[in-house]
């Protein structure tokens, strides 16, 4: 048995059926004749029926009616089969032609008020190009009334150039939103993400943008602060050229300004009330037209009052929302010559405010962490050198890139008693958080260590310890030296670190041979020191890795190239001057080319001037009461061989009360020197650790009171705990 089909189905016309508006249009049937059947058995309609089908035919009762929803069919058959060819390439080309008498018959037999297929308002799928402006392109050009493609004849509303005008316009807001995504994207920081906005927009999509970002910005999860105010991050607009007669500078209604005047475009800030309707358009997050209800009531909250906003479809306001809440708007703007938006173009403004507030969110996130590790960075690192007495310092620190600002290499300059200064310079393995911390660690440790006064092998020894407390894989390289300017010597200990660099005062510049040692962190191992002369006017270089290492080069490689450079600077000033040590440590950065920054860098240069030994007096004092009295003749013969006897007076009676309380514990000699440089600096040693404490003493206390005296007329004044004992020294500054 034959399954039929419903009476109802038979009279479906055969334009309303999905299965068979594809079709190719198969040829006309000659007038009398007979159609076959489709390769599918379903027949055309016209076509004779087979007995049992139960389609009604015009003699069994179909009558007018029937025979003209046939020929409704037919028409939108042919209409169909137009729309499917004209899709085709041979199609296109053949749209400018003359179309065929058939389909120019079977189109012009649809009933008036109605589309080819049979509608009321052509294809529901596509809308109408006779209604549609002329576009944008993502080149800035419009493209042709109705659909019309550049260099082809225009069609009629509704023809064969319909579906190809609007594929056209949809490929290039595609291809426009594409490109500016990108541009958006590219940028890093705030400031890049909005102008890549604004390039990408005018004048291509608009003639003029608005961009408003919450101020302040919140940044994360912090909660916004209270108002909501948006203020005017940057505003966008075509030049006016000379002839142009339009105004889109958002001013108050007035006279044409001159094309080039500076003007303000809408108001900088704008504070957002609570249940207004700006709030309600941000709230509810989709682009709306400027003409809609919403936007009417908005726009003037944010712009202003007394600015003149494009009429109709000719402005959008599109929130700006980023991962948690909406952090600002935007507002795009056509002049009245220019074609208005289309709806599908608030799909586009949605498109880029999404991208944008994103972008805005990353940026703010990225600039908080570059401000944490910068401020890390800087913490870790030594604000100001110290200036200690016979040696000039000067340090450079660049991190490995821009996106990684820290790292673990350090430097560091600490003074110690008698004068001498210590010299660190160091290099945690890592570019991280976690390295710099642990840089962070290390470097305090050696600043402890230092005022210990240890031997530098010693505080090796007690860093890799502290660096096996600190976890495993917590490698680190470090140079350790102590300079004496009264005895012209260093001192240095070595821990896996690049050896450092004596640049002679002739202009010879040698590397010292420095025991290399191993890494601190390995443990177990022991380090060794070396003592090496110091002459005055030499320059000894402290560096890290980074400076001398790269990809495109070994680390020996590198030392030497170090090494010809610092001797080629040198040359210029001459036999007997030193290069100034700023522009030495530029010179020497500047040696780095293109790939030549794989890791941080971190520079130490120090100009041994030292003390002659005519600006130095040193005695030992034995601990016996007549020890102050000797002191204070030592003290007044010195400074008349100064030519310094106008402290006298303060310093016998200074030194009086030093010596005084160290003869009191002491049980070996004490130790007196006079240091003549910048200041006058008295130093008395001896050998009990305990450090002496300023006290208020009481009216009827008979001592006590050489601390404050002490503390009263001294320009500075210290105490240092040495292996051996401890050292109190003051200072005092010189006439003239």
């Amino acid at each position: 048995m034959t399954e039929q089909p419903t009476s109802h189905e038979g009279r479906q016309p055969f334009a309303a059926r999905p299965q068979e508006r594809t079709r190719p249009r198969q040829e006309a049937p000659e007038p009398g004749g007979t159609s076959p059947a489709p390769a599918h058995g379903r027949p055309r309609p016209g076509a004779p029926v087979p007995p049992g089908s139960g389609r009604r035919t015009p003699a069994s009762g179909g009558g007018a009616e029937a025979e003209a929803a046939r020929q409704a069919a037919r028409s939108g058959e042919a209409a169909a089969a137009a729309r499917q060819a004209a899709a085709t390439p041979a199609g296109k080309r053949a749209a400018a032609a003359p179309g065929d008498a058939r389909t120019r018959a079977a189109a012009s037999a649809a009933p008036p008020g109605e589309g080819p297929d049979g509608g009321a308002g052509g294809p529901r799928d596509l809308p109408d190009a006779a209604a549609l402006p002329r576009p944008t392109s993502v080149s800035g050009a419009a493209t042709p009334a109705h659909g019309t493609l550049p260099g082809q004849s225009g069609g009629t509303p509704g023809g064969p150039q319909e579906p190809v005008g609007t594929a056209r316009r949809e490929g290039d807001r595609l291809r426009f939103v594409g490109a500016a995504t990108r541009r958006i994207a590219r940028g890093i920081d705030l400031d890049e993400i909005v102008l890549g906005l604004c390039r990408a927009t005018v004048p291509t999509f608009a003639d003029a943008i608005l961009v408003y970002l919450r101020d302040p910005l919140p940044v994360g999860d912090e909660r916004p602060v209270d108002p909501f105010v948006l203020r005017l991050r940057r505003a966008d607009r075509l030049r006016l050229t000379g002839d142009d007669t339009l105004d889109l500078s958002l001013l108050p209604a007035g006279p044409v300004v001159a094309p080039d005047t500076e003007q303000t475009p809408a108001a900088e800030l704008c504070e957002v009330r609570p249940g207004g309707p700006l709030a309600e358009v941000l709230r509810g997050v989709r682009p709306v037209f400027g003409d809609s209800a919403a936007a009417r009531a908005a726009l003037p909250e944010l712009v202003g009052d007394g600015r003149s906003l494009p009429s109709g479809h000719r402005a959008i306001l599109a929130p700006l929302r980023g991962r948690r809440r909406v952090i600002g708007a935007a507002v795009f703007l056509r002049r009245p010559d220019r074609a208005a938006f289309e709806p599908n173009d608030l799909l586009v403004a949605a498109q880029l405010a999404t991208h944008t507030a994103l972008g805005i969110d990353k940026a703010v996130l990225y600039g908080r962490e570059a401000y944490i590790a910068d401020e890390l960075q800087r913490t870790m690192l030594p604000e100001n050198l110290p200036q200690p007495t016979g040696v000039r310092l000067a340090s450079r620190y660049l991190p490995a890139a821009e996106t990684a600002r820290v790292g673990g290499d350090w430097y560091d300059a600490i003074p110690l008693p008698g004068s001498r200064v210590a010299l660190v310079v160091g290099d945690v393995m890592g570019h991280s958080m976690t390295s710099a911390a642990i840089m962070g660690q290390l470097r305090t440790t050696a600043q402890t260590l230092a005022g210990l006064d240890l031997p530098p092998q010693e505080v090796l020894h007690h860093l890799d310890e502290q660096a096996q407390r600190l976890g495993e894989n917590r490698m680190a390289t470090c140079l350790y030296a102590v300079y004496d300017p009264v005895a012209h010597r260093i001192t240095i200990a070595n821990a896996g670190h690049p050896p450092p660099i004596l640049l002679h005062l002739g202009g010879r510049a040698e590397v010292l041979r420095v025991p290399p040692g191993a890494p601190i962190g390995v443990g177990g191992v022991d380090f060794e020191a070396v003592e090496l002369d110091a002459p005055a006017g030499a320059t000894l270089l402290l560096y890290t890795d980074g400076l001398v290492e790269s990809r495109l080069r070994d680390v020996w490689t590198g030392i030497e190239q170090l090494r010809e450079r610092l001797a080629a600077t040198a040359q210029l000033t001459g036999p007997d001057h030193s290069p100034p040590l700023e522009a030495l440590c530029d010179d020497v950065l500047d040696m780095l080319g293109p790939g030549d920054r794989d890791d941080d860098i971190a520079l130490l240069a120090a100009r041994f001037d030292g003390i002659t030994p005519s600006d130095v007096a040193y005695w030992f004092l034995e601990p016996e009461d007549a020890a102050p009295g000797r002191a204070r003749r030592l003290a007044r013969k010195a400074l008349a061989r100064w030519d310094l006897e106008e402290l006298t007076d303060s310093v016998e009676l200074l030194v009086s009360e030093v010596v005084t309380n160290a003869v009191r514990y002491a049980s070996r000699p004490v130790t007196l020197r006079l240091l003549r440089t910048e200041v006058l600096r008295c130093e008395v040693g001896d050998d009990s650790p305990q450090l002496p404490r300023q006290r208020r003493a009481r009216d009827t206390d008979e001592g006590g009171r050489g601390l404050f005296l002490v503390n009263r007329l001294a320009r500075r004044w210290g105490a240092t705990r040495l292996s051996t004992g401890k050292v109190v020294w003051f200072e005092l500054p010189t006439p003239g």
